[in-house]
């Protein structure tokens, strides 16, 4: 790439600006592997067939909500080199109109927390996949830095990304993610 195609290619940021991302709704969510490289299995017969490392992805994604606090999975969808999924947050609102947050109170984690820490997990145990299983070494980073993200804002609209999301397998070949 040159400096000027460099200095031409500007991140998009599609955030809402001013939302804020730690209140409890359903976020549709895609992250990208760096390069667009296939990691985590291959599409056979419009199926997703998971790799030992699109495994770990599956185990992380289940352990997810233990881990952090009002958070749900449901659904998600490991493509061979991107994810997609809703995450649900869902923090406690109040015992009361005496209630008031206790001092020690952690801040309530933000959708952007909540991928960071995905991202991390998964990446930190790719890299024991890489030192004790041999899978392949990637470069610089697992994940491309930004990530895709929509706030779903009604029924209607949750049933149409659910819709997608299952139906990614199949689609495959037309996903503008695909990649040989």
């Amino acid at each position: 790439m040159t400096n000027l195609d460099q200095k031409n290619k500007q991140r998009k940021i599609h955030h809402i600006q001013n939302y804020d991302y730690s209140q409890n709704g359903a976020y549709f969510i895609t992250i990208v592997t760096q390069n667009r490289t296939c990691r985590f299995g291959s599409i056979i017969d419009s199926e997703m067939v998971l790799n030992d490392a699109g495994s770990m992805v599956a185990q992380v994604f289940e352990e997810m909500p233990g881990v952090i606090p009002g958070l749900g999975i449901d659904p998600y969808q490991i493509m061979p080199n991107h994810i997609h999924a809703i995450f649900l947050i869902e923090h406690p609102v109040g015992s009361g109109l005496c209630a008031r947050p206790k001092e020690s109170e952690e801040p309530k984690p933000s959708l952007f927390d909540i991928v960071a820490r995905f991202k991390s997990l998964t990446t930190n145990r790719y890299i024991q996949g890489v030192k004790n299983l041999g899978w392949p070494v990637f470069e610089r980073r697992l994940w491309q830095r930004s990530f895709y993200e929509h706030v779903i804002r009604n029924e209607r609209d949750h049933q149409a990304i659910v819709d997608y999301i299952v139906a990614n397998p199949m689609n495959w070949e037309k996903d503008e993610e695909f990649k040989m």
